[in-house]
This record gives C-alpha cells, structure tokens and sequence, in this order.
C-alpha cells in the first residue's frame, strides 16, 4: 500500500491574530497535487483537523471543501482520527455514511478495534483519547494514565492482527523522546502524557499526529508528519511537508515531500532607518510574517504605524538593547500628580507602545474614565 501521511491541520487556526484560512488552502492544494501525482491508495489524517472544539463557519467550510475534492471529487480514500484540539462529538456527526465513499473518521476508542483492510494492509485508526475511556471501555479502575491505557489498547488491537498483512497504527500522542515547539497544546493525562515506544514496536508503521516537527522523532517505524503549516516563531525553521510511505508486510520506505508556504515566518534584525529603506525592503517578499528586532535604543514616534506601512504582518517588535528614557517623558519634565487621568493614560499607552492612540480609542478612555468617576461619585 502507497500512502499520504499529514495531520494537525488545525484549519481556522490564527497567527498572532492574522487569518491563515487562505494559507491552509495553499498548503491543502500542493497536498492534493502531490496525492494525484504519486498515486497513493488514500490519505491519512492523524488528528487535530481543526483547530478549535468549535470551529467557525469559515473554518468547517474550508475543511469541507477539502474533503469534498480529496474525497468525493478525486476518489482518494481518506483515514482521519480527532485529535485532542478536535470535538470528538461534533466530528462523528456524519460519520456512519461518510464511509460509503471510502471516508473513514474515527471519533470514539472503540472504533480502532475494527480495522480498516487497504489491499494488504491494515489500519487501525486511535483517535485521541483520556485515561476514563480506557477505564470504562475495558471496566478496569487500574487504569488512570495513557501508558496504562495503551498497554490495554494495543493488546486488543492485536488481537485483530492477520498473519501475512502489514498493519499500520494511525494516532495522535506524545511519544516517550519526543520533542515539541511553542504552538503545540500539552497533553497531560493523569500526570503522565508520554507513551513508551516499546507498546508499537509490532506495528509496522505508526503515522502520529500532535507534534509538528517532522523530526520530532526520527524512527523508522514511527512518524510525525508535522504540520503542513509554520504556527509559531519557534517552527520558523522547520521543513514542512508530509510523508509519503510504502509498506508491506516486509518493509516499510518513507519520503518526505516538502510544502512550499504561501507567507513564511521570518526574522529582521537591523535599525529603524535601515529596515525602513526602499532598496532593502523591496529585495524581500514584504507579505511573509515578520518578527522585527530593532537595534536602535533611541524613541522613534509612531513606530508600529511606520513599520506596519511596510511590513503588513508583524507578529512582534523587540527592542534588542533596550530603549533610552525619553527626555522628554513623565518622570523627568512633567510633575505625574499634575496631570489628568487622561493625560497620564496617554502618555503611558505612548511609552509602552511607541504609538499615539487612535481617536476611537481616546474617545473609549475618555468613556472608561467618565464611568468610573461616575461610579466613585455614587458611593
């Protein structure tokens, strides 16, 4: 069996506030073109297709445009599990019929114990689960963490092995060495959130969610696909893409395939006046993310304003040596107790900030202060 591993989607998933809905479409169409081209015999999806419990309008269509084209349109079988950023609930609904056109979305434990036969291949789809599902499903009080859990569930599983298949694990967890970046939810299930590597050793391959580092853990047998997408600063230099696998009952290949980013996330160090430069902005693709790190100490008015004209998606300013006092601010040139609530507001927003506040947001201060001496009248 050939097949495309990708998970963490987390579609409507946002960027230190900017939409990525448009970046997770760019990223979905080279997954499609890839499919196509390699002629895999179906897609696995390993958890947190979305990113919130409740996703919105915007979110839930974009994914069922997804599937829509993967599934219905090009025929390619696709083997999907909830993750733990998922709605286990909402994500079944549907389910029953889904699997007529070769769509198969598990949801509950109980679902991986009836595996799914792909030529000679079998997969047994573990959605995400906690430590009382375990405890219920098997009517066993000893189980309280996800390793006790997973020595019950991979023991059924293999149960259901046949001799002369290749049988293959699709799951979302943390496994025991792995590493994670800044943008991944920490699983923590009854104190222990790891599962030990020796529980998969007789699957042939696992394709894992949750982390989204592909090199998370480096195992010939185990794999995190990683996200198709960069969502923080600290995967700014991780290789995204998914893994394309051949197995058979005697080997398992891997290759990775890289997706190329609509908007990357960078890093620009330099002074105010050298990144504000037409010659220097205009030798780099101003629309990626950028993370600014200024060198300059001294006060530069209107600072966010004058960046964000060139470069439209900030994620963050940093100052790396800090900032000079202004000569000019509250505590050297202006007695504080002489000045008016407003006032002492604004400057404050002016030092934090580096940026003058906007007439609607004056008018909501001026609001803010009129309630509360109102409400300090009343008493």
């Amino acid at each position: 069996m050939r097949f495309l591993h990708t998970a963490d989607w987390h579609i409507g998933k946002k960027l230190h506030g900017y939409n990525l809905l448009e970046d997770q479409l760019h990223a979905f169409n080279q997954i499609i073109q890839l499919a196509k081209k390699e002629a895999v015999d179906g897609i696995i999806i390993a958890g947190d297709l979305y990113d919130r419990s409740v996703p919105s309008v915007d979110a839930v269509e974009v994914f069922n445009q997804m599937i829509i084209e993967l599934n219905l349109e090009e025929k390619l079988p696709v083997f999907a599990i909830s993750g733990n950023h998922d709605s286990s609930i909402r994500l079944e609904t549907g389910g029953p019929w889904f699997k007529q056109s070769d769509f198969y979305l598990h949801t509950r434990l109980e679902q991986a114990f009836q595996p799914i036969e792909v030529g000679d291949t079998q997969l047994f789809l573990l959605p995400y689960f906690e430590p009382i599902a375990a405890r219920l499903y098997f009517e066993n009080d000893e189980i309280r963490t996800i390793e006790k859990a997973m020595e019950f569930v991979t023991a059924e599983i293999k149960k259901n092995f046949k001799s002369g298949m290749a049988h293959v694990l699709v799951s979302h967890f943390f496994a025991a060495g792995s590493a994670k970046s800044d943008s991944e939810t920490k699983l923590t299930v009854g104190g222990l959130d790891t599962v030990p590597l020796d529980l998969l050793r007789d699957f042939d391959y696992i394709a894992l969610g949750h982390l989204h580092n592909k090199d998370a853990l480096i195992s010939d047998q185990i794999r995190y696909s990683g996200s198709p997408l960069k969502f923080s600063l600290s995967e700014r230099k991780q290789e995204k893409g998914v893994w394309i696998i051949d197995i058979s009952e005697q080997s398992c290949q891997l290759e990775f395939h890289r997706i190329q980013p609509l908007r990357e996330i960078k890093e620009l160090q330099g002074t105010f006046q050298e990144l504000t430069k037409q010659e220097f902005y205009e030798s780099i693709d101003r629309k990626d993310f950028m993370f600014i790190q200024l060198t300059d100490r001294s006060v530069i008015p209107n600072m966010m304003y004058q960046l964000r004209k060139v470069y439209p998606n900030i994620l963050g300013v940093e100052r790396v040596y800090g900032r000079e006092n202004d000569q000019k601010g509250l505590t050297k040139d202006v007695n504080m107790k002489q000045l008016s609530p407003l006032e002492l507001s604004r400057q404050f927003f002016e030092e934090m900030t580096e940026e003058e506040l906007t007439s609607q947001q004056e008018q909501w201060l001026n609001e803010s202060l009129d309630s509360v001496q109102q409400k300090e009248r009343g008493k």
